[in-house]
């Protein structure tokens, strides 16, 4: 049944690294996330397209949907379309986070909240004996509604298929993190404060360029390739696109890194 309008308690939190940016509270209109300011949730990164993503309700479930971004919509780490969010769920677009509170807590497009009741099983009749007719029908409804609720109950989410991620690990050199996910298609290594693994170095910061290398995800692999330095992988200079297999060791910008593939 639906009760009268009650405030939503669902709502989204904007994190970057460990510091809260935003909070957003859930409402029947579409929240949309992105670069530019008139997004409600503005993530100012270059790696975010101007309409990247957006959150909305849909048959009284929360859903996050892709807006075809050029890096991605990740939803627990495992990259969507479109997903429905639970409690807790996290979505990363970007080096940015965004966590889910209290999903179950939503308002319908009529502003009207949805409490799932049970169905209530028929009352046998108060007598000390029920001929054997009459208690088999009161068996047979008694099940049929018990089938009823559980099949309410039974929307999951499809078993996330296992894949492989590649990682970044740091062994020698100052970047901003020791070890970085390649989430993006595109990933950007480089003194720039929008690079994706930022040199942080001595000779970086005075004579490395501002992108000195990125690193492409396609069907294929990832591939390394040059930019305003020249990388080396196990030591072979990279002058043109490379495939990088697991435990490659890759030099960029008086850096060194490990390729590393993870289940």
């Amino acid at each position: 049944m639906r009760v009268s309008a009650v405030p939503s308690m669902a709502k989204l939190i904007l994190i970057f690294e460990s510091t809260t940016l935003k909070e957003i509270q859930v409402g029947s209109r579409p929240i949309t996330i992105g670069r530019t300011p008139d997004n409600d949730l503005q993530i100012d990164n270059l790696g975010v397209s101007t309409r990247h993503a957006r959150i909305c309700i849909e048959n009284d479930s929360l859903v996050v949907e892709d807006l075809k971004s050029l890096n991605g919509t990740f939803l627990n780490n495992q990259r969507i379309e479109k997903g429905v969010l639970e409690d807790n769920d996290t979505i990363l677009i970007g080096k940015h986070k965004i966590v889910v509170r209290d999903a179950r807590d939503l308002p319908t497009a009529t502003g009207t909240m949805v409490v799932q009741t049970k169905a209530a099983l028929p009352k046998m009749q108060e007598t000390m004996v029920i001929d054997s007719k009459k208690r088999r029908e009161l068996l047979e409804q008694a099940l049929g509604a018990a089938q009823a609720v559980q099949a309410t109950k039974q929307v999951t989410k499809p078993a996330p298929a296992r894949v492989q991620a590649a990682n970044l690990v740091v062994m020698k050199g100052k970047t901003d993190q020791k070890e970085y996910p390649l989430l993006s298609k595109l990933t950007v290594i480089g003194k720039s404060v929008m690079a994706t693994i930022r040199l942080t170095g001595f000779f970086a910061r005075l004579f490395g360029p501002e992108v000195a290398a990125q690193i492409n995800k396609r069907d294929a692999g990832y591939f390394i390739n040059r930019a305003g330095a020249v990388p080396k992988v196990n030591g072979q200079s990279v002058l043109g696109p490379t495939k990088l297999n697991d435990g490659d060791m890759i030099e960029v910008g008086g850096v060194q890194f490990t390729f590393v593939m993870r289940d």
